[in-house]
C-alpha cells in the first residue's frame, strides 16, 4: 500500500505537493502533468518516491517530475532534484542502475523513402556490427589500460586513440563526454570486469538503435543550425553503462546502507540510500558514477563508429557526411550552477535542457538553446527539441514516452510476435533476438509522446524543432 498524496493543482500542466503535506518534506515537489498524466501517477509509488526525495538533506528549492515519470528504484524515474553543494545528498538512486544510459542522434543526406528494399539490407547490417542483448559481449576487446583510460577521459580518448569517431563529436556531446572527477581506482574489480568487453555494445530492455526520416520541421532555423533538413535520415541511438555502470552503482548502494545502519539513519524509503556529497563515501560514489558516465559516452561513441561505417559502406557516404546533432544522458548527477547557487542536479530519467548562450553549449548551439532529443516508444514519433532559458527545473525536460505498464504487464497484454507484425505491417523493418524483448516495449506499454512533449513545451522547458518517424529499429 501506498500512502495517498495531497496534490494542488498550480495551472494547467503544472501540480504541487506542498511541503506542509508531509512533515518530512524540506521543499515542495512539482510535477509537470496533463490532467490525464497526473491521473497514471496515482497508480503506484511514483509520487510516493517524489515526496520521499524532497526529505533528502539539501534539497533545493523543489524536487520536479517531469511528465513521463513513472515508479524506479528510490527515486522515480523522470525525477529531477538539486541538492546544496558541498555537503547535500547524493544517491545513487537518483542516477539509476544504468549509468549515463543517453540517447544520441546522428543525420545524414538520404531520403530514407528513397531506399526501397536497401532499407532492410541497412538493418541487417547494422543489427550484425552492434552487438545487442541482456549481458552482451563481443564489444571492442580493450586492454585494461585502455579500460582505465576510457573511464577516466571518455569519448575523447576512443576517439582520439582508438580512432572510434570524428573531432567535431566532441562538441556535441553533453560535457565533452567526460566527467573530470573520474578516477579509476574508485571502481570495483567486478565493475571493470562486466565493462571490459561490453564497449561498443547496445544492451537489452528499452536500449535500441533505430533508423528515422525526418518527418516535419517545426523551427526552420534551430533545425538548420542542428543539421537537420526534411526527409534526412537519422539514427538515434539508446544505450548506457553496461554491466559497468550496473555494478558501480550496486556497490555503492551496499557501502551507503552500511554507512546508514551505521549511523542509525532510517531512510523514508529503504532504496533511497544517500551520502553528504563532500563526504568520504559520498565522494567514492561520485567517481565512480564519472567513470561509468564516461564509459557510457565512450559506448555510444563507439556504436556511432560502427552506425557510420556500416552506413557509409552500403550508402557510399563520407564517414563526415553523417553529423552528430548531439549526445545526452538521461541518468547522472552533475554539479551544476542555479539560481546563483551551487548544486548537484540529479537527473534520473530527464534530460538537460539548457536555454540559449548558456556556457556549458558549444557556439553552434550558442543561438539556439541545446538539443534535446526525446525518443517516442517503438514505432512512434521522436523529437528533437531545444532547451530554453528561464527552465523552472534546473535546466531540465523529460527523456521520452515514459513507461505506462510494467514489463511484466506488457508481456501478459502483448505477443511479440504480434509487436512484430504490427511494426512491419506498418512499415518498419524490426530486428530483435527476442519476442519477448519485443513485447516488453510494445508501443502501447508506453505514454503518448505527443502529451508529453506538449507539457514540456507548454511548461517553458524546451520547444519543439524537428519531429522524426521510424523506418528500421534494431533491439537487444
Amino acid at each position: 500500500m501506498h500512502r495517498p498524496i495531497p496534490i494542488e493543482k498550480d495551472g494547467d500542466y503544472r501540480y504541487v505537493v506542498s511541503p506542509t503535506a508531509l512533515p518530512e518534506m524540506l521543499a515542495p515537489a512539482v510535477i509537470y502533468a496533463d490532467e490525464a498524466l497526473i491521473k497514471e501517477f496515482a497508480d503506484d509509488l511514483t509520487l510516493t518516491q517524489l515526496t520521499n526525495v524532497a526529505t533528502l538533506p539539501g534539497v533545493f528549492k523543489r524536487v520536479c517530475g517531469m511528465p513521463d515519470m513513472h515508479q524506479g528504484y528510490g527515486f522515480p524515474v523522470g525525477g529531477v532534484a538539486a541538492m546544496a553543494m558541498p555537503s547535500g545528498a547524493i544517491s545513487p538512486g537518483g542516477v539509476g542502475f544504468d549509468i549515463n544510459c543517453g540517447v544520441r542522434l546522428l543525420v545524414a543526406p538520404v531520403d530514407p523513402t528513397r531506399l526501397g528494399p536497401r532499407l532492410e539490407r541497412i538493418v541487417e547490417e547494422l543489427a550484425r556490427a552492434i552487438p545487442a542483448g541482456a549481458g552482451k559481449e563481443g564489444g571492442l576487446k580493450l586492454s585494461w589500460t585502455d579500460l582505465d583510460q576510457t573511464l577516466t577521459s571518455g569519448s575523447r580518448y576512443v576517439i582520439e586513440h582508438l580512432g572510434l569517431g570524428l573531432e567535431d563529436d566532441l562538441d556535441r556531446t553533453e560535457s565533452g563526454g567526460c566527467l573530470l572527477a573520474a578516477d579509476p581506482s574508485s571502481v570495483s574489480p567486478r565493475a571493470r570486469e562486466r565493462g571490459k568487453d561490453q564497449l561498443g555494445t547496445m544492451g537489452s530492455g528499452n536500449h535500441f538503435v533505430e533508423l528515422q526520416r525526418v518527418e516535419a520541421i517545426d523551427d526552420p532555423e534551430a533545425a538548420s543550425a542542428m543539421g537537420i533538413e526534411p526527409n534526412m535520415l537519422g539514427v538515434l541511438i539508446h544505450s548506457g553503462s553496461r554491466g559497468l555502470g550496473h555494478q558501480v552503482c550496486t556497490d555503492h548502494v551496499r557501502i551507503m546502507d552500511a554507512r546508514m545502519a551505521a549511523a542509525c539513519v532510517t531512510p523514508p524509503d529503504r532504496q533511497l540510500s544517500w551520502a553528504p556529497a563532500d563526504s568520504a563515501v559520498g565522494q567514492a560514489y561520485l567517481s565512480a558514477m564519472a567513470c561509468a558516465a564516461n564509459y557510457a559516452w565512450a559506448n555510444r561513441q563507439a556504436i556511432s563508429h560502427a552506425v557510420r561505417r556500416t552506413l557509409a559502406r552500403l550508402l557510399k557516404l563520407r564517414a563526415s557526411e553523417i553529423r552528430l546533432v548531439y549526445d545526452v544522458a538521461h541518468n547522472i548527477a552533475k554539479a551544476e550552477e542555479h539560481d546563483g547557487k551551487s548544486l548537484l542536479v540529479h537527473r534520473k530519467g530527464a534530460t538537460r535542457a539548457f536555454g540559449p548562450g548558456h556556457p556549458d553549449l558549444p557556439q553552434e548551439y550558442a543561438a539556439t538553446g541545446q538539443p534535446v532529443l526525446i525518443p517516442g516508444s517503438m514505432g512512434t514519433r521522436s523529437y528533437v527539441l531545444a532547451g530554453l532559458a528561464g527552465n523552472p527545473a534546473f535546466g531540465s525536460a523529460c527523456h521520452g514516452a515514459g513507461r505506462a505498464l510494467s514489463r511484466s504487464e506488457a508481456k501478459s497484454k502483448f505477443t511479440g510476435s504480434g509487436v512484430r507484425r504490427s511494426l512491419t505491417e506498418s512499415g518498419i523493418v524490426v530486428r530483435c533476438a527476442s519476442n519477448e524483448g519485443l513485447a516488453e516495449e510494445a508501443p502501447a506499454a508506453y505514454k503518448d509522446v505527443d502529451r508529453v512533449v506538449d507539457v514540456v513545451v507548454r511548461n517553458g522547458m524546451a520547444a519543439r524543432v524537428a519531429r522524426l518517424a521510424p523506418v528500421g529499429v534494431i533491439k537487444g
